[in-house]
């Protein structure tokens, strides 16, 4: 008895070759998942270094305005009213005052801010039924 062509044991895939093949073609996924999620971050690295760079920047040139402004606004009192001296410690004495008070609201936030007293505690009795087995 022979049998018919293309019908032979030897075609039909076994579960080892199946195997391998599934276990071949997951990994090569795996890797290619890798290297699409390395090439994104590259990208996203990049674009937030730029970003960060950019936002020093800008910071950088706020501070140079406000030291700007300062000077004009201290010789705009020296026009009006004062000496350019008193112009002067009076736009440090309005800064001293504007930093007291954003000191002041800060103190009182940071003693706002309490321990996750409700959190500890779930922790503390979980930890105790995982002691008791």
């Amino acid at each position: 008895m022979t049998t018919p062509q293309g019908s032979g044991v030897d075609d039909d895939p076994t579960i080892g070759k199946l195997f391998a093949d599934t276990s071949r073609d997951l990994s090569a996924l795996i890797r290619g998942e890798i290297e699409l999620a390395k090439t994104e971050l590259k990208f996203s690295v990049k674009a937030g270094g730029m970003a960060i760079a950019l936002f020093a920047v800008a910071g950088f040139l706020i501070v140079l305005a406000i030291i700007m402004i300062s000077i004009a606004f201290a010789l705009f009192l020296h026009w009006l009213f004062f000496g350019l001296g008193t112009s002067f410690l009076l736009v440090f004495a309005v800064y001293v005052l504007i930093a007291g008070v954003l000191a002041f609201v800060g103190i009182r936030k940071i003693k706002q801010v309490k321990a996750p007293e409700q959190t500890i505690a779930a922790m503390k009795s979980n930890k105790q039924v995982l002691k008791r087995g």
